[in-house]
């Protein structure tokens, strides 16, 4: 199966919701607890477009699918941080374990690094193995762990904060 990155357009929306919203409702790889709104994730791409942020989506070239997504943003807000980015990463379960987050990830850092961040920085809840692994694999590495800080299907989760300085 060839598959293509590109940037996300709004057509891909639906698919980007399909992907994200059973994370919400039966997942941890997302701690929001209600499922999101085609207009909430309209009014994101428009952000990350009018501020000139990452939003890339992996398609199959054979159905033309929407495979997964991938995107950063700043960190925090305060003007020490605008080096300094956290990103994001989805693949749908059908895609799973053919490499598509790799090159995601792969393309996440390569921009990054070309467009003058010097950190990337990823949250990533403790349960979620193969996520740290992935990360581990390019070179990240644990910076931080927070016991039960966010809440998750009424179980307490513990935060895994990971980082990959870029130069």
């Amino acid at each position: 199966m060839p598959f293509k990155i590109r940037p996300a357009t709004e057509q891909d929306l639906p698919s980007i919701l399909a992907i994200y919203n059973p994370e919400v409702l039966h997942g941890f790889a997302t701690w929001n607890d209600q499922p999101f709104s085609l207009e909430s994730f309209q009014n994101k791409l428009q952000e990350f477009q009018k501020n000139d942020w990452p939003f890339w989506v992996i398609e199959d070239q054979d159905s033309f699918k929407i495979a997964g997504y991938a995107d950063y943003a700043p960190f925090r807000h305060f003007s020490g941080y605008c080096y300094t980015a956290e990103h994001s990463l989805y693949i749908a379960p059908e895609y799973a374990r053919l490499g598509l987050g790799k090159r995601l990830l792969q393309h996440l850092i390569k921009h990054a690094g070309q467009h003058g961040k010097h950190v990337l920085v990823a949250g990533i809840d403790h349960g979620n193995a193969a996520s740290i692994a992935l990360h581990q694999q390019f070179g990240f590495t644990q910076t931080g762990y927070m016991p039960q800080v966010g809440q998750k299907l009424g179980q307490w989760r513990d935060l895994v904060l990971m980082q990959l300085i870029l130069d």
